[in-house]
């Protein structure tokens, strides 16, 4: 790992530097064990608050309860999927304070998306703690609403929002809560099949349900906009009277029990609108509000949106970490032939399968740092920061999920025919990754949302005294990012001034794509400070050595399809660009044997990876077949 020390790679310098002093040289398991605790540490325990927020879950897991039940119909699986909410929910003291603390709540999806390769559980706790409870705890507190029957589970809260015909643009929904004036309470109604809400969990499976429901508050003839109102929706025999619930069909790695739901003049009790700040109806049938447009009291409503996306980038995370852990696991137990007569080798003794890993882990540990980053952010956050904060939890959402997708179809083909299996969890790791993608905002909508607005904000800027300019400073590298949003900040800017005057449409469409190269640079340069912010924690030399190779590889594999830009602005030389793949390729050759160490570092439970039957058959060589490899 003598590679960076050349170049100058940043030293420990001050006081505020935490962790282990680095072992004495001698024993090398020693010292490894040492360097992977305090990776862990850096990964897992920013503000000193694993023990609280990540150990219970990651204790939850390790319990047999939760390992994979071979045999299952996607019914049986689909309603395994609320035995383990149940098991989630005994383990709390308070279930409701769980809605109300974004680091428990969004620890909870990174370790709930690794079992049984992640869908179901995750799936119905994001449901029930953030979006149900979570939304009834943001609102007003009504005195006769009974939060134990839903902290309790005996009944299970889910979620209707986006419809058959409105799912990104759910600003324009189309069920109608209306007031009754003979009963002062309200009239919940799908108009058409339309208007019917799509793919909510709302079948009879778990247990009694209800919902909090997205729907247009009718006053006469006024439209008030879009609120949320408490509805229960089946008991123990099925769907409520006024109520029609329809399943949609189960995919087998996709264990929930979607439906489209509708209803029919269903009578509300007035105490069902949840009110805030954003509306609240008096006993005169007026509503105040302290926001002045239906639009941004519909957001107010939702805003549990926000934590979810949070939520679902943790997800994401989680599930990335744990099939990279999986592939490295088996690639240094599944031997293949070698080059020599009778020679067996581990497969990830190849660079042209290491390489991808290395590259996957580093990209893992950028994400689950920005991701610490940003939660802890949210969680401290006021309103003065709230926009700027909302814009960048909806780009990490967008980037990390991404970014998840490629590293779990990486790691499943790199464990070949076993990665297919599902007790292996990695095929279903990418199919959860899927709806990741989608849920809380479509990804593209949401980043593009977010790339229009940063076209009013100034580009991060370069660091001063960024140290060497040479490939192997990360950060020079980060320096390099940063050029390279100013460089589609300025494009997009040309476009919209270049663009037709008199069609905003036409103007956005040539602005558009610089727009969102400008935004994907700039919450990739934000998971690069997470990385440096790591590196500055640290004064075990050891794991900091190794963190700053992983920060250079992640940032150079970023960085390699910009560079020609770069080099046309002057901010690399001809020699940078024909450099670049031995660069990368010494920090390969040089990170290769702590490949790992850096996954044991995602503290996966033993009895979670040692329970996956492609572990348990990966082991010494043994025979001349490799067809799994």
């Amino acid at each position: 790992m003598a590679l960076l020390a050349f170049h100058g790679a940043e030293r420990p310098a001050g006081p505020h530097r935490s962790g282990p002093r680095p072992l004495a040289a001698g024993d090398p398991e020693r010292e490894e064990a040492a360097t992977v605790r305090e990776l862990t540490r850096l990964l897992f325990d920013l503000d000193g608050e694993r023990e609280r927020v990540h150990a219970p879950w990651r204790r939850l897991i390790a319990q047999d309860d939760f390992r994979h039940r071979p045999g299952l119909t996607p019914e049986e699986r689909a309603a395994q999927s609320y035995v383990w909410l149940r098991l989630v929910n005994d383990s709390l003291a308070d279930p409701a304070s769980l809605a109300t603390d974004p680091a428990l709540l969004t620890a909870l999806h990174e370790w709930a998306a690794i079992v049984d390769g992640g869908g179901g559980l995750t799936t119905v706790a994001s449901i029930h703690y953030n979006l149900f409870l979570g939304s009834l705890l943001d609102h007003d507190p009504e005195p006769s609403r009974d939060l134990a029957q839903f902290t309790a589970l005996r009944r299970i809260g889910t979620f209707l929002c986006t419809e058959v015909d409105h799912g990104n643009d759910a600003f324009a929904l189309e069920t109608t809560a209306r007031l009754d004036h003979a009963t002062g309470g309200f009239l919940l109604h799908t108009p058409h099949p339309g208007a019917a809400k799509f793919m909510p969990n709302t079948s009879t499976l778990g247990g009694p349900k209800s919902a909090v429901v997205a729907a247009r508050l009718l006053v006469g003839d006024r439209d008030h906009g879009v609120f949320l109102f408490l509805t229960p929706l089946t008991d123990d025999d099925g769907p409520l009277p006024h109520i029609t619930v329809t399943p949609l069909p189960l995919r087998p790695n996709a264990p929930v029990d979607h439906c489209l739901t509708s209803f029919d003049r269903l009578p509300l009790p007035r105490r069902a609108l949840l009110q805030g700040e954003h509306g609240r109806l008096g006993p005169d049938d007026v509503l105040t509000s302290s926001l002045g447009n239906r639009r941004k009291r519909f957001l107010t409503s939702i805003s549990r949106v926000t934590v979810g996306k949070l939520c679902m980038s943790a997800a994401a995370v989680g599930a990335s970490r744990a099939a990279l852990a999986i592939a490295v696991r088996y690639g240094d137990h599944r031997h293949v032939s070698g080059a020599r007569p009778g020679q067996r080798l581990p497969v990830n003794a190849h660079r042209t399968h290491h390489s991808r890993l290395l590259q996957g882990v580093a990209t893992a540990y950028a994400m689950t740092l920005l991701h610490r980053s940003l939660t802890a952010r949210w969680s401290s956050h006021d309103t003065a920061d709230r926009a700027h904060l909302e814009r960048l939890v909806a780009l990490a959402k967008a980037w990390i999920t991404w970014e998840a997708r490629t590293i779990a179809l990486e790691a499943r083909e790199r464990c070949g025919a076993q990665g297919l299996l599902p007790a292996n969890h990695l095929a279903g790791f990418s199919e959860y990754i899927e709806g990741t993608i989608t849920a809380e905002g479509d990804n593209l909508l949401i980043t593009t949302k977010a790339a229009a607005e940063l076209l009013h904000q100034p580009p991060i800027p370069p660091t001063p005294d960024a140290g060497p300019p040479v490939l192997t400073n990360p950060r020079h590298l980060r320096n390099l990012l940063a050029r390279t949003e100013q460089v589609f900040h300025d494009q997009a800017h040309r476009a919209l001034r270049d663009g037709p005057s008199h069609d905003p449409q036409a103007r956005w469409n040539t602005a558009s794509a610089p727009a969102l190269h400008k935004a994907q640079s700039h919450i990739r340069l934000q998971a690069a400070d997470a990385l440096l912010a790591a590196l500055a924690r640290t004064a075990h030399e050891p794991a900091r050595r190794l963190l700053t190779e992983v920060t250079a590889l992640y940032l150079l594999t970023h960085l390699s399809p910009h560079t020609g830009v770069l080099l046309a602005d002057g901010h690399i030389e001809p020699g940078h660009v024909h450099g670049l793949p031995a660069v990368v390729d010494a920090l390969t050759d040089s990170l290769q044997p702590h490949l790992a160490a850096l996954t044991r570092a995602f503290d996966h439970p033993p009895e979670y990876l040692d329970a996956l039957p492609l572990i348990q058959t990966a082991g010494p060589p043994r025979g001349d077949a490799d067809g799994g490899a």
